[in-house]
């Protein structure tokens, strides 16, 4: 008998007589990573532009705050809304046809930006393409990848992915805020659409579906765990559905669950106190109280550092605490800080608001790890595809959020009221959190595993 099994420095190779060890390289799960957030980087610079185009657009086309929010708002919930489906695509198609696909689809929606003339062009662009791209590369894709390649470490890998997004907010962010206001916001879609487009060869190199595509096992993976392993999988492979199919199948069978609910609803006010009102509406409100458009985006490029550490911070702890602890405790911070933001812009960076910037990154999205952990151990291989729904329901709340905010500065003329409500939601969400049930005994998360 001959099996290769995933460890650190080594593969073991048993065989009938004796047991040897040779050393490998890097394991490929590795690669997949890296991969995996190169790709993740790349969809996050169009994601990245809203708050930074959001006047431009209005002074060159004359369209109100809110219909450029609207725009945004079918960005964030197409996002969402198709993250679902590209999991169950993934296990047809496999990832590396997927996100590919969506790499030259964001490229052609942000390329495409800058011959519109009308908002329904914006709508379809800003909103359609993009939004259908970015969403086959969100968080569900970061859960299908950790399920499918890693045993151990899974949490602080979920970490280290869903802080591509905040790199790539880093990354792009200052260069798109510098390039709107010295050539216009077309070269900065532009940069998004290139930078998109050189991702593509990094993912048809070394991303892969399985582990067993390059003969080797999940990362971590015990020998006692590869016969049951592939015993499950072979067997969710016979009864695999159609993509839309098999999506919509999920939901029906998570949605009978309490904690499906208490998951998604403190998701979707993660997404509206996050992307939908920071993400998009925190540079014209600092704006408003006499910051420079420049200095506003530094800042939120800074709560990008901080959320690569928060987030992979958020990671390692997700593998040594209780994720509905953890969860509980970011959304009650989060709310404070929102509640305190009003009264912190100021015309320049004053210790207050850099104090806020600093925490808002570290929390940002730490929430990702404990909730992908949450849909893992209560819905076995369903998890990513559960989390993709998860994830649709933090997009729409973005999305009500990215309106909202913009009716609100045009109705009152000032975002206070925003941050308000969102900062008392966030207090909701910390109770719907600390409801989670607790976690399954080992042997009833196998059995769900087996009726995914």
């Amino acid at each position: 008998m001959r099996m290769d099994l995933a460890g650190d420095a080594c593969d073991v190779v048993l065989t009938e007589n004796r047991m040897q060890r040779r050393p490998v390289r890097v394991h490929w799960a590795w690669w997949v990573a890296l991969a995996s957030f190169v790709a993740l980087v790349g969809a996050a610079g169009f994601r990245a532009t809203p708050g930074v185009l959001i006047d431009p657009l209005h002074e060159e086309f004359g369209w109100s705050r809110g219909t450029i929010s609207a725009a945004v708002s079918i960005n964030l919930i197409l996002y969402g809304l198709i993250s679902p489906f590209a999991a169950a695509l993934m296990e047809r198609l496999g990832m590396r046809r997927v996100v590919s696909g969506a790499l030259v689809l964001v490229a052609c929606g942000s390329g495409l930006t800058v011959f519109m003339r009308a908002s329904w062009q914006l709508m379809l662009c800003w909103g359609f393409l993009v939004g259908v791209g970015t969403g086959s590369m969100a968080l569900a894709f970061v859960a299908t990848v950790t399920s499918r390649w890693f045993v151990r470490h899974r949490g602080l890998v979920s970490g280290i992915l869903t802080a591509a997004q905040a790199t790539g907010q880093l990354i792009f962010l200052p260069a798109m805020a510098a390039l709107a206001t010295s050539h216009g916001w077309r070269a900065a879609s532009l940069l998004v659409a290139g930078g998109a487009l050189l991702v593509v060869p990094i993912v048809l190199l070394l991303l892969r579906d399985n582990p067993r595509d390059v003969g080797t096992t999940a990362y971590g993976t015990a020998l006692r765990d590869v016969a049951e392993a592939e015993e499950t999988e072979k067997a969710v492979a016979a009864s695999r559905t159609g993509s839309a199919a098999r999506a919509l199948q999920v939901l029906r069978q998570a949605s009978r669950t309490p904690t499906f609910w208490l998951l998604a609803g403190g998701f979707a006010i993660c997404g509206a106190s996050t992307n939908g009102l920071i993400g998009t509406h925190f540079v014209p409100a600092a704006h408003q109280h006499g910051m420079p458009y420049t200095v506003a985006a530094g800042l939120l490029a800074v709560v990008g550092v901080f959320d690569v550490v928060g987030t992979v911070l958020s990671g390692w702890l997700t593998d040594r605490v209780d994720p509905r602890l953890l969860l509980g405790g970011y959304y009650l911070l989060r709310g404070a800080s929102l509640l305190l933001l009003p009264q912190l812009f100021a015309p320049s960076v004053e210790p207050p608001i850099a104090a806020f910037v600093v925490f808002y990154g570290l929390d940002w999205v730490a929430t990702v790890p404990p909730t992908v952990a949450l849909c893992r151990d209560r819905f076995g291989l369903r998890g990513p595809i559960v989390f993709g729904w998860v994830f649709a329901s933090h997009q729409v709340g973005a999305a009500f959020a990215a309106f909202g905010g913009g009716l609100i500065r045009d109705q009152l003329g000032t975002y206070d009221l925003a941050w308000y409500v969102a900062g008392g939601l966030c207090v909701i969400a910390t109770a719907m959190s600390l409801r989670i049930r607790p976690a399954a005994a080992p042997r009833d998360r196998i059995e769900a595993a087996r009726e995914a």
